[in-house]
């Protein structure tokens, strides 16, 4: 399949029918004091519903995202949109980068610069990637699946193609978040010949420790992390319920109503960033309605949620990744792993604990976490023959 340049272009009539929607809101009442206890804050979200009204500017913001050197092409019956941006150095390195939901690929939007040109950036030109970061099959711009079946693995086979068959890599580098952990550790399992490493920064659930009937064979620090993960289940996790069991009931008030859509979406931005309870210390009203706009403008609430079932009834189990895996934990993220059953799980050469920022790193600390893609992958550069 041909790889072919694409241009983000969201007809008027799109953008006429969302302004018609906010103008008729039917809100909510909410508790007094209650804030953002039992879901949404409805000052918050009113505050930002009248900024997406009277002051964003799509318009804007599309121009800026077409500066991406975006492309489609069609694997496996699925049309595939991603950013490749080349990098500016003597021998960049391929890396593909994974996001996860409820982000996109803009996740990594704030880090393509100071990956593919880090010597605009005070850093060593040696350190260049090419950035390769894709949409998942049913997010943003790619298509959206009608069959089920696509989850974690299904998209790392996806991704072996795109690199190989579409672009023409030999071997590369591979890192994600959310779902993109996922993708990229059976990218790993499946196909360590392709891969000179791996960068993480978090594990997602690990099921079976939260399963294991033993605790006296888990570590001090392993049955930490299965009490943490029961209560970050019970109080965070309907979520995750939801979208794995019943995404279709969900679906059909998410595509309906943008107001639904940005709150359902701002819950977890607000509960897994590092703001200490301020989304605007670290975001700008721009920056989260662009990430909402990405999923009203492409009706991607339905296909995208979907992934939760994939990933929760058909995933064949990961033995132990072989791979030169680095991870960055973040301060503020949620369930970080235990080391020790991380050690047991994946061949560990880097392990970073960060000082700051949350589930969202490339967007909340994009400096930092560039810096440690770049010092993790520096020592797997050397004889790398494309």
């Amino acid at each position: 399949m041909t790889v072919e340049r694409f241009h983000i272009q969201i007809s008027d009539e799109v953008l006429e029918d969302l302004k018609d929607r906010l103008h008729h809101i039917r809100w909510p009442d909410q508790l007094e004091n209650s804030h953002w206890e039992r879901g949404t804050d409805l000052s918050f979200l009113k505050t930002l519903v009248f900024y997406w009204k009277e002051h964003y500017d799509w318009r804007a913001q599309e121009t800026r995202l077409n500066n991406l050197s975006q492309f489609r092409t069609r694997i496996d019956g699925i049309d595939i949109h991603f950013v490749h941006e080349r990098g500016k150095g003597p021998a960049p390195l391929p890396l593909i980068l994974t996001h996860g939901w409820p982000d996109s690929y803009l996740r990594y939007q704030k880090v393509i610069p100071l990956l593919t040109d880090p010597a605009s950036y005070g850093g060593n030109p040696e350190d260049a990637f090419d950035v390769i970061v894709p949409s998942l099959p049913g997010f943003g711009f790619s298509g959206h699946p009608v069959q089920p079946g696509i989850n974690n693995f299904r998209v790392s086979e996806m991704w072996a193609k795109l690199m190989t068959e579409q672009l023409g890599y030999a071997r590369f580098a591979a890192g994600g978040g959310d779902m993109g952990s996922g993708v990229t550790r059976y990218l790993a399992a499946n196909h360590p010949e392709l891969l000179v490493g791996i960068h993480l920064t978090d594990i997602g659930i690990i099921r079976e420790l939260i399963a294991a009937p033993d605790q006296e064979k888990l570590s001090e620090e392993e049955r930490q992390y299965k009490k943490n993960a029961a209560e970050w289940m019970a109080k965070e996790g309907g979520y995750l319920s939801l979208q794995s069991t019943r995404p279709q009931t969900l679906a059909y008030g998410l595509s309906d109503s943008p107001v639904g859509l940005a709150a359902w979406i701002m819950e977890k931005f607000h509960a897994w960033s590092d703001c200490e309870g301020d989304l605007q210390k670290i975001y700008t009203w721009d920056e989260l309605i662009t990430h909402i706009m990405i999923y009203w403008v492409t009706g991607t609430a339905a296909s995208s949620t979907r992934m939760y079932y994939e990933n929760g009834t058909g995933l064949p189990p990961l033995g132990y990744i072989e791979v030169p895996t680095g991870l960055a934990l973040f301060k503020a993220d949620i369930l970080p792993p235990p080391q020790s059953w991380a050690s047991r799980n994946l061949n560990i050469a880097r392990w970073t604990s960060m000082p700051r920022g949350g589930h969202f790193p490339a967007m909340e600390e994009p400096e930092l976490f560039a810096e440690d893609i770049r010092a993790f992958f520096r020592p797997y550069r050397a004889g790398l023959k494309q």
